[in-house]
């Protein structure tokens, strides 16, 4: 497991570089996003997102969120039509986590064999970067073990790896301690009217208002 640490005021291209390569070999990263530092691999590589179930012994039955870098990129994931299109303007770049009818092109494992999948636009200047570089959708989901809290704190996320020798991300993109953030709310589109399904940092009154619900 190997731990980069990045100035996010400096250039980082060389990180991001070795990132791509580790994620085009089917490995995994830590990284941060604008919620918390997340595990993440290629969403569209069933061996690489099998070994996030595994690293973080998270349940087969749970579904991992998705993250793209624009539009264009969900409608090539997930059915989407001109309302969806109205709420994305809303709601991205941002902390809120879109589920829609997933395409065959997402692997089974990664929405655990459900029709629908959940994807977010996250709104940091480093997961972008990433995603532009990489060119592919990544699976990411918190960077902890499941059934335990997810941190901020980039000291502990590599601590507990550490000690899980044969389940450890590759690479660890280091940026420091993030402030305190919530998960992303959930907002479920996959029917007549959008449905809160998880508040997250956003109050639902204001995400109503956002939404004109």
């Amino acid at each position: 497991m190997k731990v980069i640490q990045i100035d996010l005021n400096k250039d980082y291209t060389e990180a991001l570089k070795e990132a791509v390569a580790v994620l085009e070999l089917g490995g995994v990263i830590v990284c941060p996003t604008d919620t918390l530092y997340g595990i993440g691999c290629n969403a569209l590589d069933e061996k690489a997102v099998k070994k996030i179930f595994e690293i973080k012994n998270r349940p087969w039955a749970k579904p991992l969120p998705v993250v793209v870098r624009d539009t264009r990129w969900v409608k090539e994931l997930a059915f989407v039509d001109k309302k969806h299109e109205a709420t994305f303007e809303k709601i991205w770049p941002g902390r809120v986590t879109a589920i829609l009818n997933k395409k065959e092109i997402i692997p089974d494992i990664v929405t655990s064999n459900q029709k629908t999948v959940g994807i977010r636009i996250p709104n940091h200047p480093l997961i972008d970067q990433l995603l532009k570089l990489f060119g592919y959708p990544m699976a990411l989901t918190s960077a902890n073990v499941s059934g335990e809290e997810p941190t901020q704190d980039i000291n502990e996320i590599i601590e507990i790896f550490s000690q899980r020798l044969s389940r450890q991300p590759d690479l660890i993109l280091d940026v420091g301690i993030l402030p305190k953030s919530e998960p992303s709310a959930i907002l479920d589109l996959t029917g007549e009217k959008p449905k809160i399904s998880r508040i997250g940092p956003s109050k639902p009154d204001e995400l109503l208002k956002i939404l004109n619900i």
